[in-house]
């Protein structure tokens, strides 16, 4: 089959890769100069199957109260007189109970880890590298309520199949000596020796040269704007897709099957056809630093709770990442927010950066209330759904890349996860089929 990819990040790189594998002529359209420009440019590098406990749990809504108005909160919301904001809260709320919260945790662990070793799969074959690390992801605490409150999403998350590890203060600095300036204010951690970090950005520069070497096709610097669509009922389909080709051009591509990955900007394209998906983008933020002593800088991948940032050490550089804004597709930078990045760094590691010379970035994550994201089908025969990966899109990319290829070749793919349009069978054995809109 002929298939259209919309979106070069790391679900559309990794979509495209799988297809083309596949036996499929791939094109994929991309409105940036080339692959991976936006979300998955700089993010924090984590691929952390242990970082499955979804936003949406019962301590989060008192933490979003508390946290409203501050510039440098973890989670601001700023609230906007917009329809899918107000919704989205709505349905945020209604995944924090401990029942939703648990069968939210075990989607996300399953397509995690399938998805991690997919990566690796990946890694063996093409002999790509990205400053990969494969030490772990070390959680650290400061405060021993969150730390109690961490025991029992570590536990479920072993029985879940994430070998994530409560360990005492002692072993956390015993596990990254960088740490051991702040180790007397450490109450404990918890360590998944199986997670991994690296540059996303490099590894979906080289998938996508070497998808393109293989005879997939990469347009850039072309934008949708509207996906085509024939028939009623059973019988809908996408007839094509309206882009403005490099020269300012309109123009119509048709292809067989489509697949949706532009990740927050999925909703506004699929909502004229009756799609009305639950992505809000919640904006985060990183900040890159030149590290001019190697002995002071982290080498295992970490996870700040208290400052909710994630640390990963990519070669010479460390990469510090984390927080959320839900204020709309605005990607300006809130320097109250950046400075809190560097203020939290410099704390923990004071000589290991030159934190006169950050750089500062923020893209737009495409969340969904339960951090489910959408894989599968629509009610449209040829449209395809691979978006909604919000903070873990790094973590997801591979695995859920070769997802949608089995299913747009007929195949169910080996992974227990709630695929839209398709059946799944819920904690209990109650079967039920995820809407592609809801």
């Amino acid at each position: 089959m002929k298939v259209i990819v919309l979106g070069s990040g790391i679900i559309g790189t990794a979509s495209a890769w799988f297809l083309n594998k596949a036996g499929h002529e791939v094109t994929v359209i991309e409105r940036q100069a080339g692959v991976a420009r936006e979300t998955s440019f700089a993010n924090g590098c984590q691929i952390s199957v242990s970082h499955a406990e979804p936003w949406a749990n019962p301590s989060a809504p008192l933490k979003i109260l508390k946290w409203l108005g501050k510039e440098d909160a973890p989670l601001l919301f700023r609230l906007r007189p917009e329809w899918l904001q107000w919704m989205w809260g709505l349905r945020f709320l209604r995944e924090c109970t401990p029942a939703r919260v648990a069968d939210n945790m075990r989607q996300i662990v399953a397509i995690a880890e399938y998805s991690r070793q997919t990566l690796q799969a990946v890694r063996a074959e093409t002999g790509i590298e990205y400053d990969q690390l494969t030490r772990g992801i070390l959680h650290f605490y400061t405060d021993r309520t969150e730390f109690m409150h961490s025991l029992e999403a570590a536990r479920l998350m072993r029985e879940f199949g994430c070998p994530r590890q409560s360990i005492s203060a002692e072993e956390v600095v015993k596990i990254e000596p960088a740490l051991s300036r702040i180790g007397n204010r450490i109450v404990g951690g918890d360590y998944t020796a199986t997670d991994e970090s690296g540059d996303v950005y490099k590894f979906t520069s080289s998938l996508a040269d070497k998808a393109a070497a293989s005879g997939a096709q990469f347009r850039f610097n072309t934008t949708v704007t509207r996906l085509l669509k024939e028939g009623s009922g059973a019988g809908a389909k996408i007839s094509g897709i309206e882009v403005i080709n490099p020269d300012g051009r309109y123009e119509v591509l048709r292809a067989d099957a489509y697949v949706m990955a532009l990740g927050s900007f999925s909703t506004p394209l699929l909502k004229p056809l009756g799609i009305n998906l639950m992505i809000y983008p919640g904006k985060g933020y990183s900040a890159t630093y030149d590290v001019i002593r190697p002995d002071a800088a982290p080498t295992v991948s970490l996870t700040d709770d208290g400052y909710k940032l994630v640390i990963s050490r990519l070669g010479n550089r460390l990469r510090v990442a984390g927080t959320a804004e839900m204020n709309g597709y605005s990607r300006e930078l809130n320097m109250a927010r950046c400075d809190a990045i560097t203020r939290r760094t410099r704390e923990l590691f004071p000589d290991a950066c030159d934190y006169d010379h950050p750089s500062y970035w923020a893209g737009l994550r495409p969340v969904t209330p339960s951090n489910v994201p959408y894989i599968g089908k629509t009610r449209f025969a040829n449209l395809f759904l691979n978006t909604g990966h919000g903070t873990l899109g790094w973590t997801m990319g591979c695995g859920s890349g070769r997802a949608i290829a089995d299913i747009i070749s007929g195949r169910k793919p080996d992974v227990d996860f709630a695929f839209t349009g398709m059946p799944y069978r819920r904690q209990g054995g109650i079967p039920n089929t995820r809407p592609a809109q809801a």
